[in-house]
């Protein structure tokens, strides 16, 4: 008997084909960080999301695992 395949989990989205925008709807710009206070992304990250393949936003999204994992959310 084999086991059945699970797919990606939804903490995983960059794992996902095609790969998800991490916009969350929440549209700021924080002017210290440069990010999206939303999906911690750069300006130029949410520009060239539109038309990039699906390495660039893997890429992306491991930025934005390396952001959250330096964020003090205490």
């Amino acid at each position: 008997m084999s086991l059945p395949q699970n797919p990606p989990l939804p903490s995983a989205p960059e794992l996902q084909s095609p790969v998800p925008s991490p916009c969350i709807n929440v549209c700021q710009m924080e002017p210290a960080t440069g990010l999206c206070r939303g999906c911690l992304r750069t300006i130029e990250e949410i520009v060239a999301w539109g038309s990039a393949g699906d390495d660039y936003k893997r890429a992306v999204w491991a930025e934005i695992r390396r952001r959250e994992a330096e964020i003090d959310w205490g």
